[in-house]
């Protein structure tokens, strides 16, 4: 039998299920998935973005619906997990991409410096603070972990279903001064590979994308003057690493998700994909 490429990539009629859906990653990935015929549950810590982003696909013709959830609250996700399931049946796609950063998981240098030799007071490692790392983490990798523990049931109980986690190039080789999200992303990462082969068995697949440096709002704030427009030092350093020469943009991450989501990728579980520009591969 001839295999129909183009209908390989359709995911059209499919439940899809993405948490932090409010943001301008995710939201661009249910604006997408929406607007090819997926009916898409958007779930955010917002209740507000994610009503907005949902309405916004069903202006256009799509099919969705916003929901208020906290992915470190099982009890949340449990309620949101029985929504949808009693809305559109079983969940069919499912992006658990709430994240995000916290200063106090951070240092402000990327080099150790004696204290007594800093001209101003810094956070360094040693000033890291506990709650604040333990957010970070919790929130990018707790949250990853519960969202599949409670999302995944309804996919494992038909027996098909495509997980997609989000990780990062920081997985991969950490970034500097990030380090609680570093680690939270490399821990996504190695999930995403453990659980791959723990469903291998069930009909479900599990990889992820990686994304490189994308010019969101939050990241423009920190890598952008405000003031005169020009890019900070370290903007200057990712261009400078990044072989194709600029920040990503939300529309370039929406080819390889819908690959990775469809039958397109029937036989690639257990991957991670670096979607930066060539970040991860470029050396000196």
């Amino acid at each position: 039998m001839t295999l129909n490429i183009i209908d390989s990539f359709s995911i059209n009629g499919k439940v899809a299920v993405i948490t932090g859906g409010g943001g301008e990653l995710c939201g661009a990935m249910a604006t997408a998935l929406g607007s090819i015929g997926t009916k898409v549950a958007i779930l955010d810590l917002n209740r507000e973005k994610a009503e907005k982003t949902a309405a916004e696909i069903e202006k256009a013709g799509g099919n969705a619906i916003g929901m208020a959830c906290n992915v470190l609250s099982t009890d949340e996700l449990e309620s949101c997990h029985e929504r949808v399931c009693n809305k559109w049946g079983a969940v069919d796609l499912l992006i658990p991409g709430a994240g995000g950063n916290d200063p106090r998981g951070s240092t402000d240098r990327e080099f150790f410096t004696p204290r007594e030799k800093l001209p101003e007071q810094k956070q360094d490692f040693f000033d890291l603070d506990l709650d604040g790392f333990r957010y970070v983490f919790d929130l990018n990798f707790l949250g990853t972990f519960l969202t599949i523990k409670i999302f995944s049931k309804s996919m494992v109980a038909q027996r098909r279903g495509s997980i997609l986690n989000i990780s990062s190039m920081s997985a991969l080789t950490p970034l500097t001064k990030v380090a609680a999200y570093s680690a939270a992303k490399a821990a996504v990462s190695n999930f995403t590979q453990w659980l791959a082969v723990h469903f291998s068995q069930t009909g479900v697949r599990v990889n992820a994308i990686a994304p490189g440096f994308f010019m969101t709002e939050q990241l423009r704030f920190l890598h952008v003057n405000q003031e005169t427009g020009e890019l900070s030092e370290r903007a200057r350093k990712v261009i400078a690493h990044t072989p194709l020469g600029r920040y990503g943009e939300p529309d370039d991450l929406l080819g390889a998700v819908i690959w990775l989501l469809s039958d397109a990728s029937k036989f690639v579980t257990g991957v991670v994909v670096p979607i930066d520009g060539g970040f991860s591969a470029y050396t000196i």
